[in-house]
């Protein structure tokens, strides 16, 4: 018996892994975290399945659960959305099969920064303007951050953030992030993304927080930050396929980049 922890992605069923969505197939178990993960996502559980939405449930309600399964022999698929190594609070949940001698695999999904970024349209990391990302939260209601992890020090590296569940505190990340990226760095706010209601809003450090507040976005919303967002056309071209740039595969300079 094993506990399949699986990265739904952030909402489109299409966006689930070949492999995820076979191992749902295979579950008589599906545990699927309903506030974040669209039950058309685990439709590909078995006929006869016990597919449970856990948004009620509390942690020791999720693991009698797999402790009953495991006493059955039975294959449980734990759901989770994007990718459950972000922010997917597995770590607790590894520590009670553990202790209890269940075995567990993990199966990677697609992470929000990076589905919203397809869906904008772009590169995250285009030459000389922007070659980090750093993903974050911050604290509000969840656990607090660890000391050091604070947005003033995230925003003196001058990285793209990617900041989750913030967007109820865009004014206090506004006074944090301006005197670092100032008032008109570029910010998108990716609401649902992957579902069919997604909202993608663009504005600046300076503007973001009044254009939110219209939408009555609330909850379930990413918070990306960084001067790579913007309207960008005058940038160094990647060395990877330069012509006159050798490398492994290409060891030698073409004829053309030498003329």
């Amino acid at each position: 018996m094993t506990v399949y922890f699986i990265g739904a992605g952030p909402g489109d069923p299409e966006l689930l892994t070949l492999k995820a969505a076979r191992v749902i197939g295979d579950c008589p178990v599906c545990l699927y975290a309903g506030s974040l993960v669209p039950p058309q996502v685990v439709d590909c559980a078995p006929e006869g399945a016990l597919v449970m939405d856990t948004a009620p449930m509390t942690l020791d309600d999720t693991h009698g659960v797999i402790k009953a399964a495991h006493a059955k022999g039975q294959d449980v698929a734990r759901v989770h959305s994007g990718d459950p190594s972000l922010y997917g609070a597995i770590a607790e949940q590894i520590r009670r099969l553990r202790a209890d001698g269940i075995d567990y695999q993990i199966i990677p999904g697609v992470p929000a920064y990076a589905a919203a970024a397809a869906a904008l349209g772009q590169e995250l990391t285009v030459p000389e303007v922007a070659q980090s990302i750093v993903l974050t939260r911050v604290s509000m209601k969840s656990t607090s951050m660890p000391e050091g992890e604070t947005l003033e020090n995230f925003a003196r590296t001058g990285a793209t953030l990617a900041i989750h569940l913030g967007v109820r505190n865009l004014r206090e990340i506004h006074r944090v992030l301006a005197p670092y990226y100032g008032e008109d760095c570029p910010v998108v706010v990716a609401y649902r993304v992957g579902w069919p209601d997604q909202m993608f809003i663009r504005g600046t450090l300076g503007d973001i927080h009044a254009k939110v507040r219209a939408e009555k976005i609330t909850r379930t919303a990413l918070i990306m930050v960084g001067k790579v967002l913007g309207e960008i056309s005058d940038f160094t071209e990647s060395a990877l396929y330069d012509p006159a740039v050798p490398h492994v595969l290409r060891p030698k300079a073409s004829a053309k980049a030498s003329a």
